[in-house]
């Protein structure tokens, strides 16, 4: 219920910093002053639209069609939720939906800034509101009758009147009460709270600046061109230097504020958050505490100032009460206790294990190297280091150890890599082919230029699969779209991101615009942006692919093809995909892991569907009773498959699965492993390795 944009900053918990940016923070305070643009700022504006004309891969014309966008775009930035502007403020602004073009073109932002000026008006008149309400008494509220609220109001009617936004907004504070009390917290606890919450995001509205909504706007404009075109003002341009191989300290977490919630974006490998094994992406986070001391409501909050309660000296503790993404209210919440710890390259390395299979009386041993990101310590190499560290380097050295201990096969597991050097994964395909192209990367201005390995040895001919997931990016997505196209190996898990775009920073008088020049295609011509690589087998997707991805964004730039690069392929596995699909399906159909993550994606996707909830206690309490029972029934059905005690509530289980995942995934230390359901997919990576490669484990190594 704050009052904020629906996409704002970036941040990362662990870089100390700004990471990626989308759109920044839009709060102001009572009866707020009206902000103008700076002189810097309409030539800054000016200097984007020539840079995105000139250098964008798309080069879209700034007209009417874009300015409709750009106006579309900046209302749903500034109130996606329908929960602030009226029907009148809306018909009143229509004026301006064409002529946004132009203003940009001129420097002219005094439409936009009065747009934002009138969202600044609502937004304190709804928290007036609000804090009325509370300071009436949480008593007064009624919780027998049959309302209920609408949470998926992008597509609703804007307001009529004030009284029909009090309505909604009574709704919503009904909503939040009532969750906090199912949560087991009294009146006065709530009310303290809440009165804490929502002054505190009024009082937040006096420190906007004219920056901020120059950034809004900008990130507005620049994102109609594709959802990594993004504008940073000078404050948040100072943030964004980072060298992959420098120590990272925090909890390892990508942040990003949207709506009123603080939600995690990405957990960096090896990170305190990602080792925790209790946070995932789309997760939010609704206070902070340090060590011991009483957790901090952060809902409404400025995504620098939560990024500020987070961040704090290595080893210290910190406990963020985090809204699963897969929670239907506030309730709902957990607590997760991270370590703060300073992230050193080493520990974003790949690892080696050696993972045993029994197959027809007979152990056979699998290499498995799990890779968090494609890195290299430039600097290192810079300095003439012989013994710099890279993602190849480690590679090769870790599949010679592999070797060595006469392993029948390799998993390379590449879920939950983001990318990283390109160079890299240029290089690393080259690990498991003799010569050939890699990849193929088209610029704006229509010319394509061939990467490739040119080293004819290979480290490893043997039979290979690589791991993917919703999580795997950019680099990760070429390495692996090469190995499918020409054959080497197989694919399996789910599709992966679809990131195949190039973005540079680009300096502006005032700030900087960091805009997409370059698209990424594979050998075949066919693009990874948008579609991802499509796994040859396919896991369950525990990262649903409409909350996840590429394909997810709004305006992300389309699939489609090129010429192919000259490559000669290896004979493949067409012949067989159907019968090791086949083999596969059953498998997964009688393993108790993949039958609970099924169960547990189509309970997912089940609540997705809620739209409504109800505000009448009664009901609430029994529709989450009714929730705990069917989340209790999905656990114990893996136990009593996996023979292990069955557990009597879901506060039991929720418990259980906390303990398990808290488990590191270090494989190099014999008393820990990784949580059942990570053990399945790589053991079923295993299998399918070994149906690929029993009938003739020269399949790998003979061309066409």
């Amino acid at each position: 219920m704050a009052v904020i944009s629906r996409k704002h900053v970036i941040w990362s918990a662990a870089f100390g910093g700004l990471v990626f940016f989308s759109a920044v923070f839009a709060t102001q305070a009572a009866a707020p002053t009206q902000l103008e643009p700076s002189k810097e700022a309409i030539k800054a504006a000016r200097s984007s639209v020539l840079m995105l004309k000139h250098l964008h891969y798309e080069h879209k014309k700034l007209n009417d069609d874009l300015s409709n966008q750009i106006f579309t775009r900046y209302l749903k930035d500034l109130d996606s939720s329908r929960s602030y502007f009226l029907a009148s403020d809306i018909k009143e602004f229509e004026v301006y939906r064409y002529l946004l073009d132009d203003d940009l073109s001129k420097g002219e932002l005094s439409h936009a800034f009065l747009i934002y000026s009138r969202f600044q008006q609502r937004g304190t008149e709804r928290l007036t509101y609000v804090l009325r309400e509370l300071a009436k008494g949480i008593e007064h509220l009624d919780f027998t009758k049959n309302s209920s609220l609408e949470t998926k109001r992008e597509d609703a009617p804007w307001a009529k009147s004030s009284d029909e936004l009090d309505d909604l907004w009574h709704k919503r504070l009904m909503s939040t009460v009532l969750s906090l009390k199912l949560s087991g917290k009294d009146n006065a606890a709530i009310s303290k709270m809440l009165t804490k919450r929502y002054q505190t995001q009024l009082n937040n509205m006096s420190r906007n600046k004219a920056d901020d909504v120059f950034q809004v706007f900008m990130n507005s404009f620049a994102e109609t061109y594709d959802p990594h075109t993004e504008y940073f003002s000078p404050r948040t341009s100072e943030n964004f230097n980072i060298n992959m191989s420098l120590s990272l300290e925090g909890i390892g977490a990508v942040l990003q504020s949207e709506d009123e919630y603080t939600k995690i974006v990405r957990l960096v490998p090896a990170g305190p958050a990602e080792k925790s094994g209790q946070l995932k992406p789309n997760d939010r986070v609704v206070a902070v505490a340090q060590g011991n001391s009483d957790f901090v409501d952060v809902i409404g909050w400025r995504i620098d100032e939560v990024v500020d309660l987070i961040r704090g000296p290595k080893d210290s503790v910190v406990r963020l009460q985090v809204l699963p993404a897969s929670a239907v209210d506030e309730h709902q919440t957990k607590v997760v206790v991270i370590t703060r710890k300073t992230i050193k390259l080493e520990e974003q390395a790949a690892q080696k294990r050696v993972l045993e299979v029994t197959r027809n009386n007979k152990l056979y041993k699998i290499g498995v190297i799990t890779l968090p990101t494609f890195y290299a310590d430039f600097a290192a190499m810079q300095a003439g280091d012989p013994n710099y560290r890279s993602t190849t380097r480690d590679v090769a050295h870790l599949i010679e150890e592999l070797k060595a201990d006469k392993v029948d096969g390799l998993v390379l597991d590449l879920r939950n890599n983001g990318g990283g050097s390109l160079s890299e994964a240029n290089s690393l395909t080259g690990l498991f082919i003799e010569t050939g192209p890699t990849v193929q990367v088209k610029n704006a201005n229509g010319e394509v230029e061939l990467l490739g390995d040119s080293d004819a040895s290979i480290a490893y001919d043997g039979p290979l699969v690589v791991m993917v997931n919703r999580l795997s990016a950019s680099a990760t997505e070429i390495l692996a779209g090469a190995i499918q196209d020409y054959g080497r190996g197989l694919v399996v898990g789910t599709t992966s991101f679809g990131k195949g775009t190039v973005q540079s920073l680009r300096d502006l008088n005032h700030g900087q615009l960091k805009l997409t020049e370059a698209k990424f295609y594979r050998i075949s011509g066919a693009s990874t942006q948008h579609k991802g690589v499509e796994a040859d087998i396919n896991f369950p997707n525990i990262f649903q692919g409409a909350d996840v991805g590429e394909s997810v964004l709004e305006n992300a730039l389309p699939w489609d093809t090129i010429d192919s690069a000259r490559y000669l392929p290896f004979n493949g596995f067409s012949r067989q995909l159907a019968a090791l699909r086949i083999k596969s399906q059953q498998r997964q159909a009688n393993d108790p892991d993949f039958r609970y993550l099924n169960d547990q994606i189509a309970l997912a996707e089940t609540l997705k569907k809620i739209t409504v909830i109800s505000l009448n206690e009664a009901k609430r309490r029994k529709e989450q009773d009714d929730l705990d029972a069917k989340r209790l029934a999905i656990e114990n059905e893996r136990r009593i498959a996996k023979g292990q005690t069955l557990l009597k509530t879901w506060r039991e289980a929720d418990a259980a699965n906390d303990e398990e995942k808290a488990i590191t995934e270090e494989f190099a230390e014999p008393n820990k492993k990784p949580k059942p359901e990570d053990e399945a997919f790589v053991t079923e990576a295993a299998q399918i390795l070994l149906d690929a490669a029993l009938p003739d484990v020269k399949i790998a190594k003979d061309h066409k």
